[in-house]
């Protein structure tokens, strides 16, 4: 017979029917030794039942000789069950004084397990001893019910071996099939997405099973994957339209460079264009540096941070210009709250909302910073009392290059607020905004601890 191939072993059925092959060994092992164990006790009881009426009629040969030996072996022989003990009591000559027990009697005194009868029908297990005017006493008892015993332990054995065998066959079966149905539809789902249907997903059938879990967490990298190929496509979109502007703006001065041939103009225009270019650069680095945090890859290096020592030094620094600027600056930072994150990106988070709060706000605005932890979430709001967003632009204000018409004739690149939200979905947070009388920045973050409940 030729050995199965190696992926059958590998397989679900194969990996079912090997474990119902290794359950039923073990339970024609465990048989194995039951009718070892069994055997034994059964021989040992019928040795000691023999030896025990051995020692009855020695006490009686003992009183009476000879004739009262015989005399007790034909009274117990004459009052014997079906179930009862043989005997054969035979003199020196070999001729029988007493006993109905129809086998030879054995030459050397001990215990026979198989002594056969002359008809070779009956196997009895008997105890011979020699007496001391040389007759010899033969008490036997029947090995049917042993045997027996002994065979139906093997045919139980036998029967369990056979039905955890095929039980275990129609198991391996019923699983690999069920198994191989799921991967089936897991498999179709992956072959068309890989032929261009990205908005196919593996199937969930509800159960909470293995397979379900697995399709769940596919889902989840698919979902991941189709925002960074939505976000890929907006970016691309986004530069073409967004950077088209300053390109042109670039080219007219580089053109008006070549073109006028007073030196004080062409000067002028090349620093122009140098800082258009400048203008150009710190966009691409923006682009790249958002981009690098949508990777995800930051989160290797995150460390504990403790965010009400971060935007204290964060307001320290801010203060100065703010109040230069005829703003106010208002602070309620609750101590203690730690979150696992990089606090060069957190800092930048911040810093981008103060920012913003500090150019796209009129004089006298106050500019209110909090941070509070709520349940096992920090919340840092970045809020003022400025003339707010329009509502129906407030869906839209994180994405690259968004810009609210009021803020469209200042400086920026409408790339601050995307940062921030990139670095708290960096951080497994999100962000919002809200314009309510003002308009308020919150980026909610997962908490590690509240410092001050570690006390």
């Amino acid at each position: 017979m030729p050995p199965l191939p190696r992926s059958l072993w590998r397989s679900t059925f194969g990996l079912v029917a090997l474990v119902s092959l290794g359950f039923a060994l073990s339970a024609l092992v465990i048989g194995f030794v039951v009718y070892e164990v069994a055997h034994e006790a059964l021989e040992e009881q019928l040795d000691h039942r023999i030896a025990a009426e051995t020692r009855a009629l020695l006490a009686e040969h003992g009183r009476g000789g000879v004739d009262e030996l015989a005399r007790t072996i034909h009274q117990r022989e004459a009052a014997s069950s079906g179930d009862s003990l043989a005997y054969r009591l035979v003199d020196r000559t070999g001729q029988t004084l007493a006993g109905s027990l129809d086998t030879p009697v054995p030459v050397e005194p001990g215990y026979l397990e198989h002594l056969v009868d002359n008809h070779g029908e009956r196997v009895s297990q008997a105890l011979t001893t020699a007496l001391a005017d040389g007759s010899r006493l033969v008490v036997a008892a029947d090995r049917a019910a042993l045997n027996e015993t002994d065979e139906t332990i093997l045919a139980i054995t036998a029967i369990a071996f056979a039905a955890m065998l095929l039980i275990g066959i129609a198991g391996a079966w019923t699983v690999g099939s069920v198994t191989r149905a799921r991967l089936r539809k897991i498999d179709a789902a992956a072959q068309a997405i890989i032929d261009g249907d990205l908005s196919r997903r593996m199937p969930l059938d509800g159960s909470g099973s293995e397979f379900d879990r697995v399709s769940a967490t596919l889902n989840r990298m698919l979902e991941r994957i189709a925002a960074l190929l939505d976000n890929l496509r907006q970016v691309s979109s986004d530069v073409a339209h967004d950077l088209r502007t300053p390109l042109t703006r670039l080219n007219n001065r580089l053109d008006e460079a070549l073109s006028t041939t007073d030196e004080a103009d062409r000067q002028l225009a090349i620093e122009a264009a140098l800082a258009d270019s400048r203008e150009l650069l710190d966009l691409f680095a923006a682009l790249l540096r958002i981009s690098e945090v949508e990777a995800l890859a930051v989160r290797r290096h995150f460390s504990e941070v403790a965010l009400d020592a971060l935007l204290d030094e964060l307001v320290d620094a801010y203060l100065p210009d703010i109040e230069a600027s005829g703003h106010r600056l208002q602070s309620e930072i609750e101590a203690g709250v730690v979150v696992s994150g990089d606090r060069r990106l957190l800092r930048q988070l911040v810093a981008n909302l103060l920012d913003n709060a500090l150019r796209h706000t009129p004089v006298g605005t106050t500019i209110r910073v909090r941070l509070k932890a709520i349940g096992d979430h920090a919340t840092i709001t970045i809020g003022d009392d400025g003339p707010g967003v329009a509502a129906n632009e407030l869906p839209r204000l994180f994405q690259r290059f968004a810009r609210s018409e009021r803020s469209r004739h200042t400086e920026g690149s409408g790339l601050g607020l995307a940062l921030v939200a990139a670095i708290a979905t960096a951080h497994r947070g999100r962000v919002s905004a809200a314009s309510n009388g003002g308009f308020s920045v919150t980026a909610e973050l997962p908490c590690i601890v509240n410092v001050a409940l570690r006390v």
